[in-house]
């Protein structure tokens, strides 16, 4: 096969990701969480593991296997929306505004219906009247699998630049 042949369905399927997750973007910005659930796989893992310093030359990974800011599944999540939006979501009146910038998609790996992807993401969050937001950046580990024709999210393993949260609790979605 030639070498342009096997470059036409990277670009595709690169551009297929990058349109899965400009989608996702989308719904998280808009709070259409339900929807942004339904980009799910059922046996979903959501993860967001501490950082941890390290000193240099450590042959230690800088990511926790123990601590976590986030550890979801289907059930955890669809749990999160349903508080997020009762009446009981103080944290989140008023509602917390966000832009998710996707950035340096990376499909690394294609193994059958399963992708690795990562890609970057840089979140801005501002509340109320505040002058100054918050912006957070972070690099993704996914699995995007095919499902019936479409790509939803398998696996997420939310990598944070940040050793410290810069905010008070966690009501956003990654």
């Amino acid at each position: 096969m030639s070498q342009r042949a096997t470059q036409k369905p990277d670009h595709e399927l690169h551009y297929e990701c990058v349109s899965f997750y400009n989608h996702e973007a989308e719904l998280l910005d808009t709070k259409e969480l339900e929807q942004w659930l339904e980009l799910m796989t059922e046996d979903i893992r959501y993860d967001m593991p501490l950082r941890v310093t390290r000193d240099r030359g450590s042959d230690r990974s800088e990511f926790s296997d123990e601590g976590f800011n986030y550890r979801e599944d289907w059930s955890t999540l669809d749990a999160r929306i349903e508080r997020f939006q009762s009446e009981f979501a103080w944290s989140e009146d008023p509602p917390t505004r966000t832009r998710h910038f996707v950035t340096n998609v990376r499909v690394k790996d294609v193994d059958g219906d399963e992708l690795s992807v990562k890609n970057n993401l840089l979140l801005f969050l501002a509340q109320g009247e505040e002058a100054d937001g918050t912006t957070i950046s972070a690099e993704r580990h996914d699995v995007l699998r095919r499902v019936d024709g479409e790509l939803k999210l398998a696996e997420r393993d939310i990598r944070l630049d940040h050793t410290v949260l810069p905010m008070k609790n966690i009501s956003v979605f990654f």
